[in-house]
């Protein structure tokens, strides 16, 4: 057998960088890579979050990964195969599924170590997707995102515990920290969503997608203002196109329930810490099961109050009654009364939740973790010391803190 490589090239695949969670831990990894002493490749389409790869000291290749189809995936695995060979590829990791099969095709033919992450939840709805998703099972170790994703593969896809491993993803506990956000920067973030200084602010980060239950909060909402004594305004948190159906759908059902004036669309927030600082509390209503939800931790590593659905990876991040409130899936009356409960508590009680969020943030959720145990699978792999060489880094310097 060779000697386990130095420094060792890790290449990541993935659709494309634009925003959102998959995109997110694909760089927090880069940095680690090489912050171990490794080196970082990304493929993908690019995007607008391929800068930060540089940031961090990888290197993006652009390859257009994203199609289904059999023959672009064939094609698509030889500029792989090649890739691997150029650049000498200790190990390929993919995180998303036309990727992955690619990536696993050239991985076989290269005897390339193959390491995937499970994030979303796929569905099984139609002949032969079962087979497709199955590629992300496929890995000589398979990370799971939450013990709900894990618990999926072990039952659907027999993945066994000798390749299975269970990552969480998590927040970075230095950006999300409510000692490092002041006042100026959640008075920006107030002045430009228009919100009333006396208003109790009732938020809502995520895609505005109907599975995310923003329509279901608004029915909560209403239900809320009969029985709250209280100034509050709601702010949905993510890109919101005036144009769109569903945001049509959303401002006109607010209207129609008479809270049009309470509610605000906030678009892109470049400056979530800011945003949770400002929150007095997160709710999160989805409809269907989240595979793990970065926003429930990142709100609680800034000692905000968080709501939840009881179901999916979601739920496995808060306890309850100390962190956070769990409601049934869709049932607004159980988010109003969470809601209320919330916006009712003493100071006292609010204090002491804060403290004992961030308290869990710290001990089972950081961004740290997440990246520092990656290492170690890809050390598992390749006989490697990427983990011991790894220390607690900051986030890349262009972001907010």
């Amino acid at each position: 057998m060779p000697p386990p490589p130095t420094s060792p090239t890790i290449l990541q695949v993935l659709p494309a960088l634009g925003t959102g969670g998959i995109e997110r831990g694909t760089i927090e990894i880069a940095e680690a890579i090489t912050q171990a002493s490794g080196r970082a490749l990304v493929a993908s389409a690019g995007g607008r979050l391929t800068p930060k790869l540089g940031a961090v000291g990888a290197l993006h290749i652009e390859i257009d990964l994203r199609s289904k189809s059999p023959l672009a995936i064939w094609r698509n695995a030889r500029r792989l195969a090649r890739l691997i060979r150029q650049e000498n590829i200790s190990l390929v990791h993919a995180r998303s599924r036309a990727p992955a099969w690619a990536a696993y095709l050239a991985c076989r033919k290269t005897r390339t170590p193959f390491v995937t992450t499970w994030h979303g939840v796929h569905s099984e709805n139609w002949p032969g997707k079962k087979r497709y998703n199955s590629v992300l099972a496929r890995g000589d170790r398979v990370i799971a995102i939450s013990k709900y994703i894990a618990d999926r593969l072990r039952q659907n896809y027999r993945v066994g515990l000798d390749r299975l491993r269970l990552i969480p993803r998590g927040a970075d506990a230095r950006r999300f920290d409510p000692e490092c956000v002041h006042g100026p920067r959640i008075q920006a973030l107030a002045e430009a969503w228009a919100l009333p200084d006396d208003a109790r602010i009732i938020m809502l980060p995520g895609r505005l997608t109907r599975w995310k239950g923003q329509m279901l909060l608004l029915d909560a909402l209403a239900q809320l203002q009969t029985t709250l004594d209280q100034h509050w305004i709601c702010v949905f948190v993510g890109p919101a196109d005036p144009q769109d159906r569903f945001v049509r759908e959303l401002q006109a059902h607010a209207t129609q329930l008479g809270i049009g004036e309470r509610l605000r669309f906030a678009g892109l927030c470049q400056d979530m810490p800011a945003a949770y600082a400002m929150a007095d509390v997160v709710v999160i209503p989805s409809l269907k099961p989240e595979p793990f939800g970065r926003v429930v931790v990142e709100a609680q590593a800034m000692g905000c109050p968080v709501i939840v659905s009881a179901q999916g990876g979601a739920m496995e991040t808060i306890l309850p009654g100390e962190t956070g409130l769990l409601v049934p899936p869709n049932d607004a009356p159980a988010v109003a009364e969470a809601l209320w409960q919330v916006l009712n508590a003493t100071p006292e009680d609010l204090a002491a939740l804060a403290e004992t969020a961030r308290d869990h943030v710290l001990r089972h959720y950081t961004t740290w973790q997440m990246q520092s145990a990656t290492l170690s699978v890809y050390d598992e792999l390749l006989g490697t010391n990427l983990r011991a060489n790894f220390t607690n880094t900051d986030c890349p310097s262009d972001e907010p803190r």
